[in-house]
């Protein structure tokens, strides 16, 4: 978003909580729609679909499924595989009308061994990850000062040739906020810090995590080289590791550092995305799109990211199908290798290029699992009324509405966004805590809360619901 946007996490609004926790139905008669865009027998459905939605465990057990029974998702492993065939499986088992696989190619990567230690002015243990696509470090690993920058403009600042030999090292601190506004800054470390430390002669990168987190674990994510560039070696450290070495520094020590990792660039790999559709009754080609991504980095179980949006976009389309029939279909998507750069949604959106505009809306849930706060758009002026309409029955969720109508989506629906004025919806998580576990060991089922996942199920199905029935196009902001 252009703006911080701070609204009290959900779990404390007690009042809030308690309503969408009590049995929605009684709640119908109080609703009014800010159109007429749907009929009441459409804003009954609403309140079925919501009310159902609230009180089924479908969403959990599908997670607690895919990250017991499959685990860590890497693009091109096994466990991948399997998971296409989870998911196919998944959506035939939940009675969708059609189901079937698209082909996405991606640049495949493994990850074997990585570990790293201080060795002066005294030897301690570092935790340390490959970013992913790194190349590996020498079989017996590599050693060198490290050279401390607070930013990474200030890596790019620095003179070329004044790391020779060296280990460029960023400690960037990312903040907390509740949309998660600090990712963005921190990500340009982790895509390109590699790059740019190769410029200036060192022999490594290392990063502290792009996280909020105090716990040691090292978070991974994508980096990217410059093929104009020499490549050495990216990685990040956990954030008191992290610490640990700019108090050295402050200290007057030079840390000097030994980092062994070891990496496989495979090639091109292939998988798939995987589709499920509830067709519609009237307009069966138009659409509404709730995205995920069923990949997931390979240090934990997938949960946060990405395995709660597969289970509540499944979830949401099964309760709507369980009530009523849409006038129009919804299709969700579970975009294949999202870590490795967008790959699946990338071939999504340019093999449907010509049939773009058949998409009525659009949503991706691909931050994590805590409630959903707030609901903003992105349409056509002409949509602001369904969109309001809309609002008004996530208000029982405990949803607040952001009426700047300047959605963004996730990041597999940025290739959309680029190719179309398409009609994108974010359903805002809040993310205060998220990026404590994100694209780390501790990313586990534990760490999600059942009646929390209840709520965002529900707020997507009331979502798509009135999308698919809605009179008007939301297309052409």
């Amino acid at each position: 978003m252009d703006q911080r946007i701070r609204f009290a996490p959900f779990g404390r609004l007690t009042s809030a909580a308690k309503h969408w926790l009590l049995p929605l139905c009684a709640l119908t008669a109080s609703f009014v729609s800010h159109s007429d865009e749907l009929t009441q027998k459409q804003l009954e459905d609403v309140a079925k679909v919501r009310t159902l939605a609230s009180q089924s465990d479908l969403s959990w057990q599908l997670l607690e499924s895919l990250t017991t029974e499959i685990g860590p998702r890497l693009p091109g492993t096994e466990n991948d595989k399997l998971t296409v065939a989870w998911a196919e499986k998944q959506f035939n088992r939940l009675g969708f009308d059609k189901v079937w696989l698209e082909a996405a190619t991606f640049p495949e990567w493994r990850r074997y061994h990585e570990s790293a230690k201080l060795i002066a002015p005294s030897e301690q243990p570092l935790h340390i990850t490959a970013l992913g696509n790194s190349i590996s470090t020498p079989q017996q690993g590599l050693r060198g000062e490290v050279v401390l920058f607070e930013t990474f403009d200030e890596l790019k600042a620095a003179p070329v040739g004044s790391l020779k030999g060296k280990i460029a090292f960023i400690n960037y601190r990312m903040n907390r906020d509740i949309d998660g506004n600090g990712y963005g800054p921190a990500v340009q470390a982790r895509n390109k810090g590699a790059v740019e430390a190769a410029k200036k002669g060192a022999i490594a990168y290392m990063m502290r995590s792009v996280s909020t987190a105090h716990h040691r674990f090292a978070h991974t994510g994508g980096s990217h080289y410059d093929e104009q560039v020499t490549k050495i070696p990216a990685t990040a450290i956990a954030n008191p590791d992290a610490d640990q070495i700019a108090r050295l520094l402050k200290h007057g020590h030079t840390p000097q550092v030994e980092i062994n990792i070891q990496t496989e660039d495979l090639g091109e790999g292939t998988s798939f995305n995987v589709i499920g559709e509830i067709t519609g009754s009237e307009f069966p080609e138009q659409y509404v799109l709730l995205g995920s991504h069923h990949d997931s980095w390979d240090l934990g179980t997938g949960a946060l990211d990405d395995g709660a949006g597969m289970a509540l976009t499944m979830a949401a389309a099964k309760h709507i199908a369980s009530v009523t029939r849409p006038k129009r279909s919804i299709r969700v998507v579970l975009f294949a290798a999202e870590e490795l750069g967008l790959w699946g949604a990338k071939a999504y959106f340019k093999r449907h290029e010509d049939k773009l505009a058949q998409i009525v809306a659009a949503a991706e849930s691909d931050f994590g699992a805590d409630v959903v706060y707030a609901f903003e758009s992105k349409v056509n002026a002409a949509s602001l009324p369904l969109v309001r309409a809309i609002a008004e029955q996530l208000k029982p969720l405990g949803i607040t509405y952001i009426g700047a109508n300047r959605a963004r989506g996730g990041p597999d629906l940025i290739p959309l966004n680029n190719m179309t004025s398409a009609p994108i919806f974010d359903l805002h998580q809040d993310g205060t805590d998220y990026f404590d576990y994100h694209h780390t060991a501790d990313d586990t089922l534990d760490k999600v809360d059942p009646e929390k996942l209840k709520q965002n199920t529900a707020a997507y199905a009331v979502f798509a619901l009135m999308a698919a029935n809605g009179k008007t196009s939301m297309q052409g902001k």
